[in-house]
């Protein structure tokens, strides 16, 4: 057999030799050529599996290790027998640290009481639904939108964006890209949709770069019609607008999901997917060697701190993402190399926290978030 894999992915080295010849290359580059006799590829979201790829192959499945497959053109691969998956949740706590530590900033760094704040949470999926347990523990009114999860589950509460965007001061997104059909996302963030929210509000996006509309948040930026603007996905990318990194408070190259945790459930996931299709009895495979945090330790007096306080510092010890804004704006060229080369991140999980004080009944948000109470 022969597999080609994305040089990029972790823990994959050393699975797939046994089984046949494992071709590794940038996923920028990997070519028709290049999966012509191949049985399978493992990939992330800089390949393009599309006809012009895979046409003429022996490809039997496409595996992406992410959540996003908007870079498989899955219509193309069904209609000729190509099987593909991607690894839907792999890095959904990943993201949710990545908003928790801008939900943590808001109050560390700008001194907002975020639990008077409302928010809405456009996409309640894997991500999505992470993300409103962070912002409830931190105290925030949460409107979870989510219309086709609102077709399907009619006796579950969402809300129409149209009805409470002028109800919103912080609007973050975590949908997949679409751009057709009656729920299309494709610059779901536009002139009409800014027209409706209130002047000031907070705009995140760690979903994908086309659901914001870049060019109207700039402008928006410019007027002020938007206070603050967290962007980890970028359309254009990795050639993206360098007046926006200027005007956005937080600008992070394409890693909300990059926990070392997130990608390991995406490999993981990938070569489970690979294995049953081409039947390599490796279906529970489990990566080996995931990096420990380097402080797993996190102790707090809580005397005289708030619980947003707390939630604050808790998460700011296991992630701080000025470090990646940081990174991106001294070398935004490096797009594509700050993703390729992320340092070690781990979730809440591997974190054991130990609070002393009066105020230890924030022990069970804690908990609720992922982290180890002791």
């Amino acid at each position: 057999m022969k597999f080609v894999v994305d040089d990029k992915i972790p823990f994959i080295k050393g699975v797939l030799e046994k089984f046949g010849e494992v071709k590794y290359l940038p996923g920028k580059e990997i070519s028709a050529g290049d999966v012509k006799d191949a049985d399978a590829l493992i990939t992330r979201t800089r390949t393009k599996c599309n006809e012009e790829l895979l046409n003429g192959s022996a490809m039997k499945i496409v595996a992406s290790a992410t959540i996003g497959y908007d870079h498989i053109d899955t219509e193309w691969c069904e209609k000729n027998g190509v099987e593909w998956t991607n690894a839907p949740g792999c890095n959904s706590g990943s993201v949710m640290q990545y908003i928790a530590s801008v939900f943590s900033l808001l109050v560390t760094d700008k001194g907002i009481d975020v639990s008077k704040l409302k928010i809405g949470m456009v996409g309640v999926g894997n991500v999505g639904s992470k993300v409103s347990r962070v912002a409830s523990a931190f105290g925030m009114k949460v409107y979870e939108i989510d219309p086709p999860r609102q077709e399907q589950e009619p006796d579950k509460t969402f809300y129409s964006l149209e009805d409470v965007a002028g109800e919103l001061d912080i609007i973050t997104f975590h949908t997949p890209l679409t751009r057709e059909g009656r729920h299309k996302t494709f610059h779901l963030f536009d002139k009409k949709l800014l027209k409706k929210l209130k002047k000031g509000v907070i705009v995140i996006n760690s979903s994908r770069g086309e659901v914001v509309n870049n060019k109207i948040l700039k402008e928006a930026l410019k007027n002020e019609d938007v206070k603050f603007a967290v962007l980890d996905v970028w359309e254009n990318e990795s050639d993206i607008d360098l007046e926006l990194l200027d005007r956005v408070w937080l600008g992070t190259p394409h890693i909300a999901g990059y926990s070392q945790d997130g990608k390991a459930n995406g490999t993981m996931m990938s070569i489970r997917a690979v294995s049953k299709k081409l039947h390599l009895n490796i279906d529970t495979w489990q990566p080996s060697g995931v990096p420990l945090p380097e402080e797993p330790l996190i102790e707090i007096d809580t005397d005289g701190m708030s619980d947003q306080e707390i939630i604050s510092k808790a998460v700011l010890h296991t992630y701080d993402i000025r470090n990646d804004d940081k990174a991106l704006r001294n070398d935004p060229d490096k797009f594509e190399h700050l993703r390729g080369s992320y340092p070690v991140r781990r979730e809440f999980f591997a974190y054991r926290v130990r609070l002393s004080g009066e105020n230890e009944k924030v022990n069970d948000k804690l908990a609720a978030l992922g982290f180890n109470i002791i």
